[in-house]
């Protein structure tokens, strides 16, 4: 669940980049087909598109990407690795990310490895 949320979030720093942008575009283009327009999980997109460094809204995506199992599907994985390549790729390659969950709370920038 974390590389999705740490893709997007990422993303939403690096939008200047035209490599990023596709790849954020084709994760929710995703997730868009997968879940609908009007889903919770795009309603959280949404928000946390408007208030990118908002933990709250971190937490919110999180929550309804849970909900809706997007870390089951396999094509939302591969988009969401991809979005993150692109991040990654960009000048300093770093995501400031804030992820909670399970006790961790982890805030800062720099290069993200998501391990299972």
């Amino acid at each position: 669940m974390d590389i999705i949320i740490a893709a997007i979030a990422g993303a939403l720093g690096n939008l200047s980049s035209d490599a990023v942008k596709a790849a954020y575009k084709g994760m929710k283009d995703v997730l868009l087909r997968k879940f609908g327009a009007e889903s919770d999980l795009a309603d959280a997109v949404k928000k946390l598109e408007q208030k990118p460094d908002a933990q709250a809204r971190q937490q919110l995506l999180k929550e309804e990407a849970e909900a809706a199992g997007a870390d089951k599907d396999e094509e939302i994985m591969k988009a969401a690795q991809a979005l993150l390549d692109a991040v990654k790729a960009q000048p300093g390659g770093g995501v400031k990310i804030s992820v909670t969950g399970d006790g961790n709370i982890f805030s800062g920038s720099g290069n993200v490895t998501v391990l299972r």
